[in-house]
């Protein structure tokens, strides 16, 4: 390349580097003013411009700036008018930042395209301006955990896009604000909003009946550890959408509105500590209540209510001091899901009656105080604690019973994250051990939780759903996490739930700014979501991190100018290294050229392709040109599907035999993964039950792996009807035993044997005669000579579908394929999803399930499309299976090979030959014959990074 060509290369580099530094100069002059208010800012502010060399915390779109996020930074100052000019601004976070002080300027009045305004934990005071209430497009507004005083401004409820107001823990007063006539606005004008927040201040007065309206879309009323008075206003049973509830610590007295019981979607209710009188209404119907706080109220004199055992979702019972009177039906203790009835000191008497069947989880029965003659208990021994001080039974007959002692308390610990199959080290002061072993600063913080819909802080599901949520919510690359630990889960005397949460960094010991302040905004936004069958509304606290990796932060203005010409150089040498580099490239690849044309892995990279050679038996190595040739070009009416590994397309081969092409994106580390488990396994198992690879292309960068083409979709695909095929009972039970002799081979009989790791519906594809067919191996593991236990190994799966124990133990054992398994066959028999709507299915059958009543009390969540008038046969049988599968100890599930003898049985019982081929095709079907789209490969066939699909991983603002 000749002298002048670079040289006029470097002048336009030079050049576009000059005309790229565009940032708006009124936001780059706010910007630096900010610099001379705050300290301890960014190391990185103040050099060259901020959009183009991406100040930490600062987003832009074109010259403007629209997010200023610096959140948990330590920052100390004031907010002053020079935010208020970034007119094009859209998101302001500085939520954890303690030193940011003074009173919230209504100036913010100009920050008219505004979206989120987070100022969560910082140290403002004073009133909130009326101002709030000129930002038109506000759908975020979270002031909590500050000190503001003075009035709920009614001027927020102009706000007509809000979704979240949050106003909590702050020493606001005043009564509620209503809307006066059409032109004075107030809360009741909110009917968008989804969140009421205003726990822990000062609000006083009467509740208005005209805050709440049947057009409200609220899930969140939370105005507990207030000075509220007056009776609850019946317009509250006009809002059903609501989940949670919660009026405790008040002043409220007279009646509860009858209508309560039209809140068919709370799932917690909380009234305790309040003046209330008057009857309890009939909560019959309220089937999704978990938890009931009614505790120190005036209610009149009544016996227990019949509807309490139609609480069929109850967990907790707390009514303390609610002159409750005469006996508690044994039917009450057989709600499944119930944990915690505390009913001290009511006027309960008679005999306290303990049947057979009580709820496997109770923990609890707390009795004190009452008039309770005896105790009677025909269901045997008991293991839940039981306390009746203070009653007859033990107050007249002397008895010596454990129940008669107020038990010491346990001190024993609670829930906290073990390591994963290793040994915590030693660290240095100020480091934690991570759950790898790992030594580094960890960020840490208290989430509290407002709401939960269990009482039992020593089960350990609801807090392993919790880790395995936020372990895959800031999965790495999204976030700089490389994994979480909770610990010490205890409630507080506002009873909401603390649990604190260290999250570790990613490949070094310590975060930036950057990476704290992703993190922290994901929690202040309310972008991360727990899992909602636990738990309910949160906040969380960061706590100060001391440990930035980054430079020293600015205190003030630094020397720009140096900055600016240091920037420009790097520029021009970062642009002149991208030019030699481009010309050595290509001077490689004419050499490498032939030698990859001979070997097709002559270019696999070790490092980024995971691994060695991949070792192949028997697969065709096809050519780039000949793939193009079978897709015609990789055109679009090829294209049946895509997902994390890249786009698949179907292909004729020259015979006329259809194949689908599995297409990496260019430079998936990922697609390295898969492709290279995938050939080398797929390469060497051979069954009527696994999808068959006929080759691959490995040359021009391209990774691609050739199957055979499997029309019908996969069996997810079939349960939610979008393929179009209708699936009856006995078809399930053939595409069951097809999948379980699949994973049975590759267990058993597969050289070497090999634990799939991803067994789901969309992971099952159905042939032209809907044979069942086991695909997608690129998180599968092979058990080598050494590893006939387990294989100890980072934990990967699916959502929902992902074995519990593996994920304590990170041993991964074919018993964690059976787990899986066993979630197929409940998805198989529901038609449900494994995680839908918040509910996860196999909690939601061992809820349900009664064996002494009719296909085990299954009807409301089995499929109607199996047949169910016609009373399936084997049904049972198979739940029972699945249930076994679905068991906490891998030990205590059947062998995959046992699976497929009990269903070989159960089709028997249905007069099915579990030896024949099936006879019909899906074109059969009406809805095929109409044309219906049946490819297999949608988004959800494929496995992703960590192991969870887009579709579980996708949170969806609650």
């Amino acid at each position: 390349m000749g002298s002048a060509v670079w040289l006029f290369l470097l002048l336009v580099s030079i050049h576009i580097y000059i005309i790229a530094a565009a940032t708006n100069p009124d936001d780059a002059s706010a910007l630096r003013s900010l610099m001379g208010e705050w300290k301890n800012l960014p190391s990185n502010w103040g050099t060259g411009d901020p959009c183009d060399d991406n100040w930490v915390g600062i987003d832009c779109s074109g010259s403007r700036v629209i997010s200023l996020q610096l959140p948990n930074m330590k920052l100390e100052g004031r907010l002053t008018g020079d935010v208020f000019s970034l007119s094009e601004l859209q998101d302001l976070d500085l939520s954890y930042n303690e030193g940011i002080t003074g009173s919230l300027p209504s100036g913010i009045a100009n920050l008219k395209k505004l979206v989120n305004l987070i100022l969560v934990g910082c140290g403002f005071f004073g009133p909130i301006p009326d101002a709030i209430g000129s930002l038109p497009q506000l759908r975020v507004l979270s002031l909590n955990s500050n000190g503001f005083t003075g009035s709920i401004p009614r001027s927020i409820g102009n706000l007509s896009n809000l979704y979240w107001l949050d106003l909590a823990d702050n020493q606001l007063g005043g009564e509620i604000p209503v809307s006066d006539g059409p032109t004075t606005p107030g809360l009741d004008w909110l009917i968008n909003t989804k969140h009421f927040h205003f726990g822990k201040n000062q609000i006083s007065g009467p509740i208005p009946s005209k805050l709440f309206s049947s057009e409200m879309s609220l899930i969140h009323l939370l105005f507990e550890s207030n000075r509220l008075s007056g009776a609850l206003p019946s317009t509250l049973g006009l809002v059903n959408t609501l989940e949670v509830i919660r009026f405790d610590n008040n002043s409220l007295n007279g009646n509860l509105p009858l209508n309560l019981n039209n809140l068919t979607s709370v799932h917690d209710l909380f009234l305790s500590n309040n003046k209330l009188s008057g009857p309890l209404p009939n909560l019959a119907g309220m089937t999704n209540l978990n938890t009931l706080y009614l505790s120190n109220n005036s209610f009149n004199s009544t016996d227990i209510p019949s509807w309490f055992p139609t609480l069929s979702s109850l967990t907790t019972l707390m009514m303390e001091d609610t002159q409750l009177t005469g006996q508690i039906p044994a039917a009450f203790f057989v709600l499944p899901q119930l944990q915690t009835v505390v009913l001290k000191r009511n006027n309960l008497d008679g005999t306290l009656d303990i049947g057979p069947g009580v709820s496997n989880q109770l923990e609890i029965i707390d009795l004190q105080g009452n008039s309770i003659t005896d105790f009677n208990n025909t269901g045997g021994p008991y293991t839940f604690e039981l306390i009746l001080v203070d009653n007859p039974v033990c107050r007249e007959t002397g008895s010596s019973n454990t129940y008669c002692t107020i038990p010491p308390t346990d001190s024993s610990p609670l829930y906290s994250t073990a390591p994963m199959n290793c040994q915590p080290y030693s660290c240095s002061y100020g480091q934690s051990s991570s759950p790898m072993c790992r030594c580094a600063y960890s960020y840490t913080g208290t989430l509290q939780f407002r709401g939960l819909f269990f009482s039992d802080l020593r089960s350990k599901t609801p807090f392993v759903s919790l880790e395995q949520n936020l372990t895959q919510f800031f999965k790495f690359p999204e976030f700089p996490v490389d994994s979480v630990s909770l610990n010490n889960p205890r409630m507080d005397p506002y009873q909401y739930l603390l649990l604190d949460l260290e999250l570790f960094p990613y490949s070094q010991d310590r975060f930036n700014r950057t990476g704290i302040s992703k993190i922290a905004s994901a929690f202040s936004s309310q972008d991360y979501k727990p899992p909602d069958m636990y738990f309910g509304p949160y906040v969380f606290n960061g706590h100060p991190y001391d440990y930035f990796s980054d430079a020293p932060a600015h205190s003030s203005k630094s020397s720009t100018g140096i900055a600016i010409g240091a920037a420009a150089g790097a520029s021009v040498l970062f642009v002149l290294l991208v030019l030699a580099g481009i010309y050595a490239y290509r001077q490689r690849k004419r050499a490498d050229r032939a030698t990859l044309e001979s070997n097709p892995f002559a270019h696999w990279d070790p490092k980024k392709s995971s691994g060695s050679i991949p070792q192949l038996k028997g697969a065709r190595c096809f050519s780039f040109e000949e793939l193009k040739k079978y897709t015609h070009n990789f055109s679009d009416a090829n294209d049946v599907g895509s997902g994390g590994y890249g786009k698949v397309y179907r292909g004729t081969l020259p015979a006329g035999e259809l194949v689908a092409i599995k297409r990496a994106q260019q430079g998936s580390m990922q697609g390295g993964l898969e492709f290279k488990t995938e050939i080398e396994l797929l390469s060497r198992v051979h069954h009527k039950n696994v999808v068959s690879l006929l080759g691959f292309c490995f040359e021009r960068g391209e990774q691609m792996l050739i199957y055979e083409y499997i029309p019908n979709g996969s069996l997810g695909d079939s349960l939610s009807g979008k393929s179009g095929i209708r699936l009856d009972w006995n078809r399930r039970l053939k595409i069951a035993l097809g999948a379980a002799r699949g994973v049975a081979y590759l267990h058993e009989l597969a050289n070497p044997p090999i634990i799939h790791r991803d067994i789901k519906s969309p992971n099952i594809l159905l042939d032209e005669r809907l044979n069942a067919k086991v695909a997608d191996f690129g998180l599968s593991k092979p058990m080598g000579d050494s590893e006939k236990s387990h294989v100890s190994t980072q934990v990967k799966g699916t959502m929902g579908y992902l074995d519990p124990e593996y994920y304590m133990t990170q041993q991964l054992t074919e018993k964690s394929d059976v787990y899986s398994f066993g979630v197929l066959m409940l998805e198989i028999v529901t038609g449900r999803r494994p995680i839908e709507r918040g509910t996860y299915i196999v909690r939601e059958v061992r809820t349900l399930m009664d064996k002494s009543k009719s296909l085990y009390n299954l009807q409301q969540i089995l499929d109607r499309a199996i047949g169910l008038g016609t009373s399936p046969k084997g049904l049972e049988r198979f739940v029972d299976l699945a249930m076994r599968c679905v068991e906490e100890s891998g030990s205590a599930r059947p062998t995959m090979g046992e699976v497929v003898k009990e269903i070989e049985v159960i089709m028997q019982m249905a007069g099915m030959n579990p030896n024949a081929e099936s006879a019909a095709s899906s074109a059969t079907y009406e809805d095929a014959a109409k044309g219906a789209d049946l490819h297999p490969y949608s988004d959800e066939s494929f496995a992703y990074s960590g192991g969870f699909p887009l579709s579980a991983n996708k949170m969806e603002p609650q």
